[in-house]
């Protein structure tokens, strides 16, 4: 049966029923379609790509009931980006604005206050208002957001030799990530994306780019303990295969950087274009690109998004996924837990089950950073640990290689561990997955319970503590970070 329903959909590849106005096929709830592996090729699909200039058409065709203004103000604050694929495959339109593909891809009009939507719509609305001027006014409502969180602008930037190495931030020790120029946008953007500025401001001040290869191959031989780099952006698999090859090329084969072992790509494009890897023009250059580093001795993994089961459960995805794994490539999944989207056990349960099924590795759940739209998404701490909890205690021991829930906050990387009573006390157990100083990762401390905390910087110290045993250290780090002395990455070898 599943083998009949792959053949019927490569012969539909090339040329994809229009959905009708209020259906979709939905994958949320099929059973999951594992690619047969004698299956290795399918047609072309072309990309065809969506804006916020789209709106009205695609809601007029698929959602003719939603009102597209309001969907069109909220999309002048924050980015919208889509494809066919997702707009045809995975969104299930006769369930919007719930579907939680709908809500992951569209920005809500909720995600801005009542005064900020309401600004917005009348600019939209007025006839001869300027685009500079509804830029602007965009642009006041995105300041107000923290579009930079976890001091990355301030205190992950490293230097070398007296200059700021741009396109390159390093917080931990071990890692360094790269934003290469030419990877800055995505196959398709997400609404709770923590680096949403990165696409609102293009070309300003606002972005983390560059295409210094040579400055990062410097900076990797002067800094013998890297081990990893992270190409991310935005998404570093919308660049073509040979540019992609001439920014890790350098790194490979060579006694500079021989101490770097792990190649990490971030990317989404297994959920939003999976053709990325099978039927796209130079997948095979891609795929090759792959194998090459795997034989030059060092490890790339796909540091791979994942937000819902749907992503996961399309038969593209899958053959995408094996074609992967054949290059000797790993891939780790990652995803933020997200109110509307994917906020319940069972949710990450059936993720966790299908990506060990897949052979990929389950590996973090986020907790929704402090930026943007973050009331709109944000869950609980106390909800998100019993969500975590419940959700891996319905997995195989071969899935509960996640961690989380995880804060990935200014100090480190936090996770909740547990809440417990202690001497009469209700509190959060925390510990640091990673941290700014890399011996903080060997504690763990304690906050005052609170039901409504969605950040770290809302906790209290527990027992009576003044403060968290790492925060006299972290004032210490920022001042040398403000002081362009480096990054923290930078202070402990």
């Amino acid at each position: 049966m599943a083998l009949c329903k792959i053949r019927i959909y490569k012969t539909l590849a090339n040329g994809l029923p229009r959905l009708s106005s209020h259906t979709g096929r939905s994958y949320a709830t099929a059973s999951p379609l594992v690619v047969p592996h004698e299956s290795s090729e399918e047609h072309a699909r072309a990309f065809r790509l969506y804006t916020k200039s789209h709106i009205a058409t695609l809601f007029k065709r698929y959602a003719p009931s939603l009102d597209p203004m309001s969907y069109l103000a909220a999309a002048q604050v924050f980015p919208m980006r889509a494809n066919n694929y997702v707009v045809e495959d995975l969104i299930d339109w006769s369930n919007v604005p719930a579907d939680p593909m709908f809500q992951l891809v569209f920005p809500q009009p909720a995600m801005l206050s009542r005064y900020d939507l309401d600004s917005m719509i009348s600019a939209v609305s007025q006839v001869g208002l300027s685009k500079v001027s509804l830029r602007e006014k965009a642009e006041a409502i995105r300041a107000t957001l923290n579009p930079h969180p976890a001091g990355q602008k301030e205190e992950n930037v490293p230097v070398l030799h007296g200059q700021v190495v741009l396109g390159t931030q390093h917080k931990y020790r071990e890692t360094i990530l790269f934003f290469p120029t030419e990877g800055q946008f995505c196959h398709s953007f997400c609404t709770y994306c923590f680096r949403w500025a990165q696409f609102t401001s293009v070309g300003s001040e606002q972005q983390f780019q560059s295409k210094e290869v040579k400055h990062l191959k410097c900076y990797i031989s002067q800094h013998p303990r890297v081990k990893d780099i992270l190409f991310t952006g935005g998404d570093p698999l919308v660049m073509s295969s040979r540019t992609l090859r001439s920014y890790i090329s350098p790194l490979l084969n060579d006694d500079d950087t021989r101490h770097l072992s792990t190649i990490r790509l971030g990317t989404k494009s297994l959920a939003y274009w999976p053709y990325r890897y099978s039927s796209d023009p130079d997948s095979k250059s891609l795929l090759h690109l792959f194998s090459e580093i795997v034989n030059s001795g060092k490890h790339i993994t796909m540091q791979a998004h994942f937000s819902h089961p749907r992503e996961l459960e399309h038969p593209a995805t899958q053959n995408a996924i094996r074609l992967i794994k054949m290059t000797g490539a790993q891939i780790r999944c990652q995803g933020p837990l997200i109110r509307r989207i994917n906020d319940d056990p069972s949710t990450w349960t059936r993720m966790w089950d299908l990506q060990t099924r897949l052979g990929a590795v389950p590996y973090y759940m986020f907790i929704e950073r402090d930026t943007g739209a973050k009331d709109y998404f944000s869950v609980p701490l106390a909800a998100a640990y019993s969500i975590f909890s419940l959700a891996i205690a319905g997995v195989a021991g071969t899935a509960r290689t996640a961690r989380g829930p995880s804060m990935s906050a200014s100090p480190g990387k936090v996770g909740i561990v547990g809440i417990e009573e202690i001497a009469g006390e209700r509190v959060f157990a925390l510990k640091f997955f990673q941290a700014r100083n890399p011996a903080w990762t060997e504690r763990l401390f304690f906050a005052k319970f609170d039901p409504k905390a969605t950040w770290l910087d809302e906790l209290k110290p527990a027992f009576g503590e003044r403060e968290f045993f790492f925060e006299r250290e972290y004032r210490e780090i920022s001042a040398k970070t403000g002081n362009r002395q480096g990054s923290s990455g930078q202070f402990f070898y």
